[in-house]
């Protein structure tokens, strides 16, 4: 597909859901489905960047994710920072810049830290930028930007919509353009609740370790075909 520069959403956010069904399916652990939707990351950034994508957001844990089995949540944290480790600098010299939206304060201090190096070590690229929403919730950013503004002793009278925007996670990021769910669901999941008023949805039934090109030109094909309001009647 041509990469014009109007049809191309600005922000790809995506639920990459499936990758216990695509281990189950193979008769492996869900540990391996983790690590192999993890591999997939990068090359699922190179595509959105070669179409002229600016912005993904990745979730990547939520913060109900917490409640699965131990042993399962121990895999996921070792994967990131594995992950981490293995693939920042591949991402800094394709010039992406890498963004943590979420909480920090759960994560072991060694996981944080892999974090912040590599927030840190790419803040001044500008290809591509990838949220990567660890241990985040859409109601707890909601909350946070609240607690925040009334901190900074803001009075109720002077809150507006641009005011909430500006003390999310996601303050310097455009709202999602197009909101990508694997796996066939058909849900947000407390995924930018905030930010996802006049996204389009797109769901595909491909588990996500197997979400590749093909897919994301069928979804960028699905977009275009939108027609966008945004409230307004024509």
């Amino acid at each position: 597909m041509s990469s014009d520069a109007n049809s191309i959403p600005q922000h790809v956010a995506i639920i990459m859901d499936g990758n216990g069904r695509w281990a189950s399916l193979k008769n492996r652990p869900r540990s391996f489905g983790h690590r192999a939707g993890t591999q997939n990351i990068r090359t699922v950034a190179d595509i959105f960047s070669k179409f002229g994508v600016q912005y993904i957001t990745l979730f990547a844990f939520s913060t109900e994710n917490w409640n699965r089995p131990s042993k399962e949540v121990s895999a996921i944290m070792q994967i990131l920072k594995s992950s981490i480790k293995t693939e920042i600098q591949k991402l800094h010299e394709n010039n992406y810049r890498i963004r943590h939206i979420g909480s920090l304060r759960n994560l072991d201090s060694s996981i944080q830290k892999s974090i912040s190096d590599a927030v840190s070590l790419t803040s001044q690229n500008s290809k591509l930028t990838i949220n990567l929403a660890f241990d985040y919730g859409g109601r707890a950013e909601i909350i946070n930007a609240f607690q925040k503004i009334m901190s900074d002793g803001i009075s109720a009278e002077e809150i507006d919509e641009n005011m909430v925007s500006n003390y999310l996670y996601t303050h310097d990021c455009p709202d999602p353009d197009l909101i990508i769910r694997t796996a066939g669901e058909m849900r947000l999941s407390n995924f930018l609740l905030w930010q996802s008023i006049y996204s389009e949805f797109y769901s595909t039934s491909v588990l996500w370790p197997d979400f590749g090109e093909s897919e994301i030109v069928d979804a960028l094909n699905d977009f275009k075909s939108r027609q966008r309001r945004f409230g307004n009647t024509s």
